[in-house]
């Protein structure tokens, strides 16, 4: 498994906990920041799931609307937990990292959705993110 999909996971774990337990994310990151220094092993995964989960929070707003825009009669509510970590994930890696290939973040959601969610996530998850990326 790449460093990025660890780190992706990472992310999910951040912004999926976040939202749970209705704490801020700024809060979340510090707490996984301070786990993070006490695992050098993990570190290269930390640093990308850092970048995920800062650029979520910094474009929370345009990152949700596009969500909501291009989730066809779902609100950000209704959705799983995990769904809307996921989505929130490969919307910032599309419209945000231009490092990151947009099949690419596409492909790496679908599979953690496929792997943590819902039955019917994956194909969900897909569809949202594909609209995006058409759109942008």
């Amino acid at each position: 498994m790449s460093a990025r999909t660890k780190a992706r996971k990472r992310a999910l774990d951040i912004l999926f906990q976040a939202d749970v337990r209705g704490e801020e994310l700024p809060v979340m990151l510090a707490t996984e920041a301070k786990r993070a220094a006490s695992e050098p092993d993990r570190q290269a995964s930390w640093l990308y799931a850092r970048d995920i989960v800062d650029g979520v929070i910094d474009n929370r707003d345009a990152i949700d609307e596009q969500i909501t825009t291009f989730a066809k009669d779902w609100s950000l509510q209704r959705m799983p937990a995990v769904d809307r970590a996921l989505l929130r994930i490969g919307t910032w890696e599309i419209l945000y990292n231009d490092e990151v290939p947009t099949a690419v973040a596409i492909d790496e959601a679908v599979e953690l959705a496929k792997e943590f969610s819902t039955d019917d996530s994956g194909s969900f998850v897909h569809g949202v993110l594909a609209r995006i990326a058409r759109s942008s």
